[in-house]
């Protein structure tokens, strides 16, 4: 493979990431895997702004496939930076829980109180590492 050709294998996988974006921002909630296991409720998607997201990215891809020869590049790096920051912008909410909220958060089913198993003061206490 050529040096020259790193950008377009680069935009590639980029892109792919941008479709895999975009499918996960027009698929219906139904199709989602998981189910909620955490104590607080999850802060919603903006599926609004997940598709801008997905299409800066695509605008990022287009920018790398065509390289330094199309004469759109500059132009569809900034529509792609614009695209991304409005889009997380509006996952604000979304993506402070996922960058600040760490830590142990299980859910029960709604109306059930989780089980707490008292401690034998006998035996030691399991250290995970």
């Amino acid at each position: 493979m050529k040096l020259e050709q790193v950008p377009i294998v680069l935009g590639i996988i980029v892109l792919l990431i941008a479709l895999a974006i975009g499918y996960d921002a027009v698929s219906p909630a139904e199709r989602r895997p998981f189910r909620e296991r955490r104590r607080r409720q999850r802060a919603d998607i903006h599926r609004g702004g997940e598709l801008l997201v997905a299409m800066g990215t695509v605008s990022m891809a287009a920018a790398l496939i065509g390289r330094d020869t199309w004469r759109w590049g500059t132009v569809a790096v900034f529509f792609g930076v614009a695209l991304v920051i409005v889009g997380a912008s509006l996952n604000r909410l979304f993506l402070r829980e996922v960058l600040l909220f760490r830590g142990a958060s299980r859910r029960s089913p709604k109306g059930e109180v989780p089980p707490v198993v008292p401690q034998d003061p006998t035996q030691p206490k399991l250290r995970i590492r």
